[in-house]
């Protein structure tokens, strides 16, 4: 009996455990959304912004955002190359809807008043024979008329107020980033160019 009655007095306080437990949180909830093992792992963390980010908020911050992506802030040829790696298992198809979607923001990419933000797209596969490609597979160059126009184009995370950013070019961030595996951007006010020049023809007698 006293083992019997020993028992008792142990699943007692057991389901008085239980239910204290259930009682000090929310005892409505789904057991089953409860994080378990096999849970897929969180998004992976953006990386910090670097110098130029902030050099950039504070001179928006500054000369406030409507001059900051005026078309006219800072005319000249400015390029912007972006380079992309894709996840593993994207497709042929995904892949080739990236460049075309791309490509054809110089068309899509607008003003609230219509008028276009860049002057020319390219793109292209890699195909570099050299060891320092690291593993990028796309590329693309982008030609803007002023950093004004760049500024409006690129947006996030420098220009965040509505009407003053390219809603196309979030668009496609949108579609094109749960496929890539890492990006990388390097922009530049062209500095120096230079165009090689056919020689002189030959006279011929």
């Amino acid at each position: 009996m006293s083992r019997s009655f020993s028992g008792r007095r142990s699943a007692v306080a057991a389901m008085a455990l239980f239910a204290g437990l259930c009682a000090a949180g929310d005892a409505s909830a789904d057991p089953w959304s409860l994080p378990i093992a096999s849970s897929p792992p969180p998004a992976p963390v953006a990386p910090p912004p670097g110098p130029a980010f902030f050099a950039l908020k504070t001179l928006k911050d500054q000369v406030g955002v409507a001059t900051f992506t005026a078309p006219d802030w800072h005319p000249g040829v400015v390029r912007h190359v972006i380079l992309m790696r894709f996840k593993p298992g994207v497709g042929l198809l995904q892949r080739d809807e990236v460049l075309q979607r791309y490509v054809r923001l110089v068309q899509d990419s607008r003003r609230p008043d219509g008028r276009r933000v860049i002057v020319s797209i390219d793109g292209g596969w890699q195909n570099s024979g050299e060891p320092t490609t690291q593993g990028y597979e796309l590329g693309f160059v982008v030609t803007f008329a002023s950093e004004g126009d760049r500024n409006f184009f690129i947006g996030r995370p420098v220009v965040t107020e509505p009407g003053f950013f390219d809603p196309a070019h979030m668009a496609f961030r949108a579609f094109a980033l749960p496929l890539l595996a890492s990006v990388q951007a390097f922009d530049y006010a062209v500095a120096a160019s230079e165009t090689a020049k056919a020689p002189p023809a030959r006279r011929r007698h």
